[in-house]
């Protein structure tokens, strides 16, 4: 009996304790001070008393001791921990529940309280109020006040008829979006659509991260851009471009970007040089400032620096002249030339918004030949060194100087190097700088291009009955809004430079006044809807394809007075748009259909031969013909592309390099490069698996 009693005893003695601690707990939580404390070491991780301190509020040093009582408090709970040899404190697990606990019982109270409240987008809960919905009809949606009296009403009854336990901003946006569509205001609700990706798609995207190339900077990118594509559709691009473009007549490359960035700007590398890393708006100021590169100590520094911040201010390519007579007036050290480039390269860490390079220089084989050849040298050892190279040269050459260079340049080639050459100042795609009407503006003068948006002309020769006077026309229709949404990015772009988001280019206000600047249509699959579509034979075909670009150009010209632009038409390869136009051909008109008039799995851009090509006497004469008549009417440009047989030598690409630099203008050679996508190990030859790690992920 008297066991039963001391065993019972000591029960109550423990379910006191066990009370007064509970209570003890409840006491710290009836302090606002003390839960925002919590909250601060929950999201901010351990902080020291003074980071802690000012966080929560306490800043002045009469409410030191008050802030000492609250610690003390938690402290004593076990609900933050001390670490004594960081001299930082940490909430604890305990301290963890007790937030959760709070936070819940803050939810069920307004949910008992019979009130609907709203969980916000900046992380807060507020009471529902219906005048917020009126006032952002008015400002979003530019509602008249009285339809936005009278949708808010309809919105009301919809979320008070749900008894909707949780509502949200985005729910909320939902109801009034759908009453909207129900009175066919479908305007006013494409204003007001919500943009971001599906929860699902979030995490699909976070599950499959062999799609992201750059970690959590790459993640973020690709999620962004999604938001600024499905922005450019619903708001930017007027409606009948943006049916184009959905539906396959045209193609938007980067469309994530086409608000904010040019497609390739053209620069001067001494002028952004000797001006310095240092009055760029308040931009970047993580970056060390130098004031210009004024000696041999900070000339590399600086030029790294200006290579990674140029490389952000184009969505493809930015093209860099006068390298080498930066070289020549500010270094003299040559023996520490090539490691000093070198080392320039490969600490440069340029944006990869595309497939081409992000930044090319531009190198006169004339110039001084040591500096050049310290350049290819470096080049060439960055080219190994990098599985996928984000910069790129342009070779400007003469018959005399390319034989001295051209074994160095078909190892770079063959290594996986990104070079064009090309006698005019032109990018690695083909854009040309200056069109025939400015080819007297000199280098020193920046140039900007808008040249992102491309014309399937294999969808237009589908739909033209193998008519061609109509199949023209058709092309004349689609090019007349495209230039004009062209006009409105360019204007949405400058606004943005004038403004800071690019600093380099915003760092002189007159940046927009100063440049060349054009607004170019892009064609591709011309071969195959003359030839192939329309069922042209060879001699027929050229003079319909000559005709073609005539009219592309005619348009061009004529449109760009109206609107007071510089308007050009080029044909250079659109990256994943070939590949795009072909599939979404194949499921309209059926796949068959579309292959049998496809040499590939795309359609052609720019005009391309192979290396047999080249050195075939009967075919050397019709391709020199057809590159000069492309290249002298394209006014925008042309990519010249010779493919590379993957067997083929050093000696017969130097030779290639040579024979091409006599018959064209501009071209590019291109041999396909093994890279294992798992450990990056490059090969110029196929592997079926990586000779380094022996993974079978293999990119070509």
């Amino acid at each position: 009996m008297e066991l039963s009693s001391g065993i019972t005893e000591h029960k109550r003695s423990i379910l006191r304790s066990t009370s007064k601690r509970v209570r003890m707990i409840f006491s710290v939580m009836a302090s606002p001070n003390r839960i925002d404390i919590l909250r601060i070491l929950n999201s901010k991780g351990p902080l020291t008393y003074s980071e802690l301190k000012s966080l929560a509020g306490f800043k002045s040093k009469k409410e030191s001791g008050k802030f000492a009582y609250h610690l003390r408090k938690l402290l004593h709970q076990s609900l933050v921990s001390l670490n004594r040899s960081e001299r930082r404190y940490t909430i604890t697990n305990l301290g963890k529940l007790v937030l959760s606990l709070a936070r819940q019982i803050e939810e069920r109270s307004i949910i008992e309280s019979g009130k609907m409240y709203v969980r916000t987008s900046h992380q807060s809960i507020e009471e529902f109020n219906s005048h917020k919905i009126i006032q952002s009809l008015v400002r979003e949606g530019n509602l008249p006040l009285e339809l936005a009296q009278k949708i808010t009403e309809e919105a009301e009854n919809h979320i008070y008829k749900y008894q909707i336990t949780y509502l949200t901003g985005s729910l909320i946006r939902d109801v009034v979006n759908s009453v909207l569509l129900e009175h066919g205001h479908e305007e006013y609700r494409t204003k007001l659509t919500r943009l971001g990706l599906p929860a699902f798609d979030l995490e699909e995207m976070l599950s499959n991260m062999d799609s992201i190339d750059n970690g959590v900077e790459g993640l973020l990118q690709n999620v962004g851009r999604k938001v600024f594509s499905e922005n450019l559709i619903l708001n930017k691009l007027p409606k009948d471009v943006a049916d184009s473009y959905l539906s396959g007549y045209s193609h938007v490359l980067n469309p994530g970007l086409w608000i904010l960035l040019p497609d390739t700007i053209f620069v001067n590398i001494i002028e952004i040089a000797e001006n310095g890393i240092m009055n760029i708006g308040g931009k970047f100021l993580d970056v060390t400032r130098i004031a210009c590169a004024n000696n041999e100590d900070n000339l590399f520094t600086l030029l790294s620096i200006v290579i990674t911040l140029l490389s952000k201010e184009a969505s493809q390519e930015v093209v860099v002249d006068d390298l080498v007579q930066l070289i020549a007036k500010y270094f003299k050290d040559n023996s520490k030339l090539e490691q000093k480039l070198l080392n320039t390269f490969s600490m440069s860490f340029t944006s990869k918004y595309n497939k081409c390079p992000s930044i090319s220089f531009r190198i006169k084989l004339q110039h001084d030949q040591n500096i050049v050849t310290k350049i290819l040298s470096s080049y060439k050892q960055y080219v190994k060194m990098t599985p996928i190279v984000t910069i790129g040269l342009i070779i400007d050459y003469n018959k005399t100087e390319i034989n001295k260079f051209s074994l160095l340049l078909s190892e770079i080639i063959t290594l996986g190097g990104q070079i064009m050459f090309s006698k005019k100042q032109i990018s690695n795609q083909g854009i040309i700088k200056h069109d025939n009407q400015k080819n007297n503006v000199t280098s020193e003068i920046p140039s900007i291009k808008f040249h992102s948006l491309t014309i399937n002309l294999p969808r237009l020769a589908l739909e033209s009955n193998k008519d061609e006077t109509y199949f023209r026309a058709r092309l004349a229709l689609l090019m007349k809004p495209a230039i004009m949404s062209m006009k409105l990015r360019k204007k949405d772009v400058s606004d943005l430079i004038r403004r800071g988001l690019t600093p380099i280019m915003a760092r002189n206000t007159q940046y927009m006044q100063r440049s060349s600047t054009s607004l170019i249509i892009n064609l591709v699959g011309l071969n195959e809807a003359v030839f192939n579509i329309l069922g042209y034979d060879k001699n027929d075909g050229k003079k319909i394809l000559y005709k073609v670009i005539s009219t592309a150009v005619d348009v061009a010209t004529k449109k760009g007075k109206e609107i007071n632009e510089n308007v050009n038409v080029s044909m250079i390869d659109s990256q994943e748009g070939v590949t795009r136009f072909a599939i979404l051909d194949g499921e309209k008109y059926g796949k068959n259909s579309v292959l049998k008039h496809v040499d590939n799995k795309f359609y052609s851009a720019g005009i391309s031969f192979t290396y047999d090509d080249m050195f075939d006497s009967d075919k050397i004469q019709d391709i020199i013909l057809e590159h000069d008549k492309l290249t002298e009417m394209l006014n925008g440009g042309l990519l010249t592309q010779v493919i590379i047989d993957k067997d083929k030598t050093l000696k017969e690409i130097s030779k290639l390099i040579e024979c091409s630099c006599e018959i064209f203008h501009t071209f590019k050679l291109t041999k396909p490069i093994a890279i294992c996508g798992n450990c990056g190990f490059k090969d110029g030859k196929h592997m079926d698996k990586c000779v380094s790690c022996n993974s079978p992920y293999i990119i070509e």
